[in-house]
């Protein structure tokens, strides 16, 4: 039995496996479904999904909701704290958990933007894609393919 954490625009609704089996839903196109729960009817479609992050936008009914899903790994992640931003005085990126260098996709002197993917890390049996969350241009890489880090372990110095 696998745990989700759903987030609804504003509202959080945890849902367990054994939850959907409550539904009762039919495929009427790709993208468009039909659902039946509590003798209730909604018509359900699709409107755009982002799988990497997990989020989505769904219409129920006609009206759009903004959806992003935590699976197990995401909501161990957050009870870990891992998550949880620090307060910093450059745009210097660090380890956000402690892990494996698995590649590092950028090098000094590149331009990134906010959203660029700069290295991989494994981490708790997971390779996570680690973005930039602004933009500016590298100045040094302080870690290497293969290497060992701890969480807040400087990754990569940015100009200032």
């Amino acid at each position: 039995m696998s745990k989700y954490t759903i987030h609804v625009d504003d509202q959080d609704f945890i849902v367990e496996t054994d939850d959907l089996s409550t539904f009762n839903m039919h495929k009427i196109a790709a993208t468009n479904f039909h659902v039946l729960k509590d003798s209730r009817a909604f018509d359900v479609k699709l409107v755009s999904e982002n799988m990497l992050k997990k989020k989505m936008t769904v219409s129920i009914n006609g009206n759009p909701y903004d959806v992003k899903i935590d699976d197990v790994f995401d909501i161990m992640v957050a009870e870990m704290g891992l998550l949880e931003k620090t307060e910093a005085t450059s745009n210097n990126v660090n380890a956000p958990m402690p892990g494996h260098i698995i590649d590092i996709m950028i090098k000094p002197g590149d331009t990134i933007e906010d959203g660029t993917p700069l290295f991989i890390l494994s981490a708790m049996k997971m390779e996570n894609v680690i973005l930039s969350d602004g933009k500016g241009v590298v100045k040094s890489i302080e870690a290497k393919v293969n290497d060992a880090v701890v969480k807040g372990q400087l990754i990569i110095e940015m100009e200032a």
